[in-house]
Formats: C-alpha cells, structure tokens, sequence
C-alpha cells in the first residue's frame, strides 16, 4: 500500500474538521418536507450515487423496528423516529389497499416508541430514547407503521407525535420536556368503522407553538399548544372526515393563517384566533398531501376518486367551494385505475371570489408537491407527473415518472433537480424546467416509503432498515 502523499496528509485534517462542521441556519431541515413544507434544499446534494459500490454515499445507519416517518435536520443532528416490535424482528409492511385491501395489519403484543439521534457527519447515534412502550392502542394499515408522524424541531426542542400513544417533546440533548395525549384517535375510512389505518398527520412548530392535526373517525379539530410546556391554548373545531395531511402555517399580509387540508372542510384559519376565514368541500375523500403556500397562494390537493387541484387567495373569506363537478365522484374511474383525459381542463367557468384556479383532475392521492419557480410538479401514487404554472393552472406538460412504479413518498428538490423515491426503491431525479428530462436514476436497493430529507449538499433518505446519507466526500 503506498503512503498518502505529504500535501494530501495536510488535507486531511482540514477535511474531516469541514465534514464534522454544523450546517448553516438555511439547511436545517426542521420538519416534514423542511422549511414551511416547501420540499426545497438550500444546497445541491448529488443527483448520482450508487449504494453497492459506495459512490457517493457518505454512511449507512441501520434503524430497528419499522417506520415511515421521515428524518429532519438541525445543525449537526439528524431525528428520527421508530416503533419496534418486541415479538418480530422485521415487521412486514402489506401490499395494502393499491394491493386491493384496506384492511389492518394484525400484528399486536408490546411495542416501543423511540426518539433517536444521529451525529449528521458520521451517521452514529448521538442518544436514544424510549418514548412509550406497550400495545398499540390503535391497528395500523397494512402498509402503515405505527410511527408514520415526522418529528419537528426548532432546535432547542424536539416534538414526536405517534397518534393515540400521546404527543412527547424532548430537548437537544435527549431528556422529557413534557407529554400529553388526544385520546384514542381513531383513523380509518370514513364509513368503515372496522379499519383502522393508523396516524400520519405530522406536528409542525410556528414561533413558540406546536400544531397538531388530527381529523379521526371519533374526534376532528385542530390544536395549538405552548412548545415550552405542552399547554393547549386552542382548539379548533373542525368538521370533517379522517385526513392523513399535516397542516401548514401562513403569513399572509399582517395575518397569520393555518391551512388545514380536507374533504368536508379545507379551510384556513386566524392562528391568533381560531376564527375559519374561509373553506372549500368535495374534493378527494382520503386527504393526505399538505397544503402549499407559493407565489402568495395556498395550494391544496387531495385524492382518491378525482384528486382536484385549488388555487386560493388567502383574503378569500367564506365558502370558496367551486360549483359543478368540483363536488363529484367518480370511484369506478378510480377503482379501474383509467386514464386521466389528454385535455386539460384548466380554470374553466365563473370560480367564487378568493379561488384563483380551480383544476377537477391531475391532483395527487399521497404525495405532496412541490414548487420550484413558476412550475408546481405533481406526482401521483401511479407516477403520473402533471406539472402546472402554478400562477394560473396551465400545463406544462404531463408525463410518467418510473414506468409503473408506485409513490408514497413525497418529492424534494433543489432549484435544478427534484428526488421522487418509488416505492421500490428507485429515486428518479428529475430536471426542473419546462421539458420533462429525467437526470439519473438510482437503486436504493430496499422499499422506500418516507420522504427524503435535504440537508445542504446532502440527501438523507430512509429505508425500511436504514438511513442513507448522499452527498459527495
């Protein structure tokens, strides 16, 4: 073996000393899908690597039990969070209801809770911590966990939610600031009390609150709660079905808004109040993906059946539900799994004052989003990528993403290059602008069910075994 040349000895310590070094205040990736949910990195992580061979991956960290929450970054600290079985090793994930079925997963006995903390440089784990243990007091769907909320943090704390089994906030170095809990939260599909699919709506931190979401078959509303001790100090009543969507925070002028997604009420509401400023009904009757705030309008999506598309002004006051076909279902063309037709149908007709563009098709069922400039890209559960000006609804272009694959992901990108993981593992990179050109294609090699995180130049995605660290040594 021959010895490391002198100049590259004296490289050496400087690169380990940069590599160990905190991100800037741009790259924390404090929540799901970052900073205000927008999906977007500051910095530029490679868009080729290769996990057998090694190329650009900086660690590997194997994470016990099965999760698909996603991980978030602050400074040199990478959180994430798991459940872990104490009867199985490898807990099975279900072909689940794009199998055919919605129906829950039977695995019972003790189960524990975990907050974990990894060293963002090396991959090692900086502290653990057991939230909870027991038996789940909720069934998850078969291709759910039972830890499916991203953590949030502003750095100073660190907020998991898991559902039924409480909301628990932690301080950087790993100790209980406090706990509560919603009770038995429910969450299933609507009209069939008998499934259960487990919790998915992430907290997000806005100034000195947590924000929850949590539309179940028993209970629906909104809460606001001190980060420092855990002190609800609103509630928000809201009228709706089970959703699966986190909630978003606004500024809007000199008015701060929370949009929450739905079915019978998206809606946007006075943080400082609670007062339902304006809403809308009908649109998919699973709500997941969450709302979006560009170029000063909310964005909102929803599936299954139709999956339209809203374009909302926040001084939109009152009911903004658009007339006609914005209200109905069509489950036997979802059920078929037919193709959405070649026309586009646009912001067609009189829309109500406060609906900037309304779109009854091209939505997404799972995935969030995303904005890059003018284009917000769409990608459904089936891969269909529908990108859009975001300013007043027109196509761009319509293409297919994977070949078939299967999204539950979300994308992430930067202002070039977007990241949409399949469920089988591959991460299709695709190029931002009008034309749609795929950049690099890469084999994760296992399922990959939670969205990717951006953390400067690097790209943290998760497996159903572990957490990968991409960026260029």
């Amino acid at each position: 073996m021959t010895d490391t040349p002198p100049a590259r000895r004296l490289l050496l310590p400087l690169v380990i000393l940069l590599s160990a070094l905190p991100l800037s205040a741009d790259d924390n990736w404090p929540q799901f899908r970052g900073r205000q949910a927008t999906g977007i990195g500051s910095g530029q992580p490679p868009i080729v690597w290769n996990v057998e061979t090694g190329e650009n991956i900086l660690w590997r960290t194997p994470i016990a039990g099965l999760a698909h929450s996603s991980p978030i970054v602050w400074g040199d600290r990478v959180y994430v969070t798991t459940a872990v079985s104490a009867e199985s090793a490898d807990p099975s994930l279900g072909t689940g209801w794009l199998g055919g079925t919605g129906k829950s997963a039977t695995d019972g006995g003790a189960w524990s809770w975990q907050l974990h903390a990894y060293d963002l440089a090396s991959g090692q784990l900086a502290w653990k911590q057991e939230v909870t243990t027991g038996q789940p007091l909720r069934r998850r769907h078969l291709k759910a966990t039972h830890a499916n909320c991203t953590p949030a943090t502003n750095g100073e704390y660190i907020v998991a939610f898991f559902g039924a089994e409480g909301l628990y906030c932690y301080d950087a170095s790993g100790q209980l600031v406090w706990k509560t809990g919603f009770g038995s939260l429910h969450s299933g599909p609507y009209g069939f009390t008998d499934y259960e699919w487990g919790f998915a709506s992430s907290p997000i931190i806005h100034d000195q609150y947590v924000v929850v979401q949590c539309d179940c078959l028993n209970t629906s509303f909104a809460a606001v709660l001190r980060l420092e001790d855990g002190t609800e100090v609103r509630r928000i009543a809201r009228s709706d079905v089970p959703t699966w969507s986190t909630p978003l925070v606004i500024q809007a002028g000199d008015q701060t808004q929370l949009v929450c997604n739905g079915y019978r009420e998206m809606a946007g509401y006075d943080f400082d109040t609670g007062e339902r400023l304006w809403f809308l009904y009908g649109g998919g009757d699973i709500p997941v993906p969450t709302p979006l705030f560009a170029h000063g309008l909310v964005v909102l999506t929803n599936g299954h059946g139709r999956s339209p598309v809203y374009a909302i002004a926040p001084a939109a006051r009152g009911d903004i539900t658009p007339d006609g076909d914005a209200r109905l279902e069509d489950e036997a063309e979802a059920e078929t799994g037919a193709e959405e037709p070649e026309a586009y149908a646009g912001a067609a007709g009189q829309l109500p004052d406060g609906l900037v563009w309304h779109q009854p098709r091209n939505g997404s069922y799972i995935p969030t989003p995303i904005v890059v400039g003018d284009l917000l890209y769409t990608c459904n559960d089936n891969g269909r990528l529908t990108v859009t000006d975001v300013r007043d609804g027109s196509l761009v272009y319509q293409e297919r993403v994977g070949g078939g694959a299967t999204y539950s992901a979300s994308a992430v990108g930067t202002d070039t290059h977007l990241y949409f993981a399949d469920e089988a593992g591959s991460v299709h990179v695709v190029k931002t602008g009008r034309e749609f050109a795929i950049a690099a294609e890469n084999a994760m090699q296992e399922t990959v069910m939670a969205t990717p995180a951006i953390a400067g130049r690097r790209l943290l995605v998760r497996t159903v075994k572990q957490l990968v660290c991409i960026g260029q040594p």
